[in-house]
């Protein structure tokens, strides 16, 4: 069975500045698919096209979408991908702050920078949001994350519902433990408690999860990947995790 060949197709990536958003566009680009990305750190972008986006700012969010769409000539892969999380602690000892930029960024900004895409979405497109194991099966001291990649994934079923006959693909990639910046933003830029998320275990890396969005978006266009769920082989759960002693 061969697969949907995506040269000469075009994405958008959000966050896509570092980390697994990186990673993606450069294998995207690579399989000659021209890229937009889009982050707050203009300058660490290595995309075919290279703008400044806010997913948490109306205004930026939809400067990036027509400028983007633009340059690109049209759209076909949206891989919504900024997200984050702040803070490691129990419910109790969380702040309004925190909540609001998990929420704003992991949720609002990914329906929004859908809803904006949507209308550009042209045959043969695929949405690809990132997700989390996060949002599958919670764990302990990590509510306000865990609620916004349930979120995630709902939201992701209820698009799949609702654009049921359109020519656009939908995908969740849930992902575990993955080596990347996201521990530095959680731990609020504590180097020394954000290396030791990834102590004593052989974590998934940004690569990891680029080949998993790769292998989804070039999947016989008659076949819609719903979701992969990708763990590194020492981690059961979200927080359940075999270190070396």
């Amino acid at each position: 069975m061969s697969g949907f060949d995506i040269s000469g197709k075009t994405a958008i990536v959000t966050g896509a500045s570092s980390g697994i958003g990186a990673a993606t566009a450069r294998a995207l680009m690579a399989a000659g698919v021209k890229v937009a990305g889009g982050a707050r750190r203009v300058d660490r972008l290595e995309t075919d096209v290279r703008l400044e986006l806010d997913v948490t700012d109306p205004a930026s969010a939809e400067r990036f979408v027509a400028e983007a769409v633009e340059q690109l000539g049209g759209l076909n892969i949206l891989f919504n991908n900024a997200g984050l999380a702040l803070g490691r602690y129990p419910f109790d000892e969380s702040n309004e702050s925190d909540e609001d930029a998990v929420f704003n960024t992991n949720v609002n900004g990914l329906v929004r920078m859908t809803r904006l895409c949507l209308p550009h979405i042209r045959e043969y497109g695929h949405i690809v949001n990132m997700g989390s194991v996060a949002g599958r099966q919670a764990y302990e001291s990590g509510a306000t994350y865990v609620t916004s990649k349930f979120a995630v994934r709902g939201f992701t079923y209820a698009l799949r519902e609702d654009l049921l006959g359109r020519p656009i693909r939908i995908t969740t990639v849930d992902g575990g433990l993955v080596e990347t910046e996201f521990s530095i933003v959680r731990f609020k830029g504590d180097t020394e408690k954000a290396a030791a998320v990834y102590k004593g275990i052989d974590a998934l890396t940004a690569e990891d999860i680029a080949d998993c969005v790769m292998w989804a978006v070039t999947r016989p266009w008659h076949v819609n990947v719903d979701e992969i769920v990708v763990k590194a082989r020492n981690q059961a759960s979200g927080g359940r995790i075999l270190r070396d002693a």
